[in-house]
């Protein structure tokens, strides 16, 4: 009988050692694992969860293809993107987020109507003030998209407090986040990725999991992104400006250009500003300084002055509005250095055509 138990327990042990062995070497395969999951707050022993392992085990190797490709989409942007993610406290592996959900692509598109690196929706971009209108998508801008999704992430984390948690936030959205945690009684990730119990969906349980293996490779293969061999860099143009005179300018193709600068859509910078931030490659730098400068910023005065004196209560905004005009205007044309005004005080007012004939004829 003594012997039976112990050849249950030698077939269990024989049941269970594959299993360890596969986890042993997941762990020993890629040692960078430390490192990524303190990142984004992971507890170490994740990297023995059966069902990371099997994911890992299942599609390493696709994922492996899928870093290389977006590797070399993203060559460009990565310098700037993990600048800025360091400089505002947040771990450069985000850039594995971003790599995740748009393959580095500045140009990617969902069927939920996400667009660009780092795949916002129309709603989210408004929230954090990326333009999107016809002829300008700010959210294909790797500038202007990256520092607005810093400030979301920032927010997600503020919230739930893990790293982690700010990721799947990301994808599945607060609300769906916070019902998965208490229903779970549990904010720790085996639990939230539970398989059986489901409480989050499919899709978001395997986000997290690509984010944490693409990070692995990346970060196992020590690739740095140095923005001395591979940088962009940002410069002002004015607005109205052709990408293509300017790719003439700087000796470069049009369409090297645009890659770079994909949120101008009609390949034409809009004239709605008086200048827009452009992407060129960083050995384009000197050619740009020496061959291209922006026209300073004309204030432009309205050609026609009525006169005003000031009555008690009354600023300089009151009296722009009543006239039609602007603040600015009333203090360069008069020489005023404060918005300070005094009872009685002589104004002379800058105002249009139209408003100039209204006051000459009540005269």
């Amino acid at each position: 009988m003594a012997m039976k138990k112990g050849i249950r327990k030698i077939v269990l042990l024989i049941g269970v050692f594959p299993l360890f062995s596969f986890a042993f070497s997941v762990a020993q395969k890629y040692p960078s694992y430390t490192y990524v999951f303190s990142e984004f707050g992971v507890d170490q022993s994740y990297i023995y969860d059966e069902n990371f392992e099997c994911f890992v085990l299942t599609h390493e190797k696709q994922i492996k293809s899928f870093y290389k490709h977006s590797l070399q989409k993203g060559k460009n942007f990565l310098p700037m993107m993990r600048g800025y993610l360091l400089e505002d406290g947040l771990s450069d592996l985000f850039i594995y987020l971003s790599m995740v959900e748009s393959g580095f692509s500045t140009s990617a598109a969902s069927h939920k109507n996400a667009v660009g690196l780092w795949q916002f929706i129309p709603a989210t971009a408004k929230h954090y003030n990326l333009e999107v209108c016809q002829s300008f998508d700010e959210r294909c801008d790797p500038v202007s998209s990256t520092n607005a999704a810093i400030a979301y992430l920032q927010k997600l984390h503020d919230r739930f407090g893990k790293w982690y948690l700010a990721a799947l936030a990301y994808n599945c959205g607060e609300g769906r986040l916070t019902k998965a945690i208490e229903k779970a009684g549990s904010d720790a990730l085996p639990i939230l990725l539970d398989e059986r119990e489901k409480y989050l969906p499919q899709e978001t349980r395997e986000y997290i999991k690509k984010i944490l293996l693409v990070a692995m490779i990346g970060e196992g293969l020590a690739l740095e992104f140095s923005s001395a061999n591979s940088g962009i860099f940002e410069v002002e143009v004015q607005g109205g400006t052709k990408l293509s005179e300017l790719a003439k300018l700087l000796q470069m193709k049009a369409k090297e250009l645009l890659g770079l600068n994909p949120q101008f859509k009609n390949e034409i910078i809009p004239s709605d500003k008086f200048s827009y931030t452009v992407m060129i490659p960083e050995e384009k730098m000197i050619l740009f300084y020496l061959r291209y400068e922006l026209p300073e910023k004309k204030k432009s005065i309205k050609p026609y002055m009525v006169s005003h004196y000031v009555v008690l209560g009354e600023t300089l905004e009151d009296i722009a509005a009543k006239y039609e005009t602007t603040a600015e205007e009333i203090k360069t044309v008069n020489r005023l250095e404060e918005e300070y005004l005094s009872v009685g005080q002589f104004l002379v007012i800058p105002v249009s055509h139209k408003v100039f004939v209204f006051y000459a004829q009540k005269k």
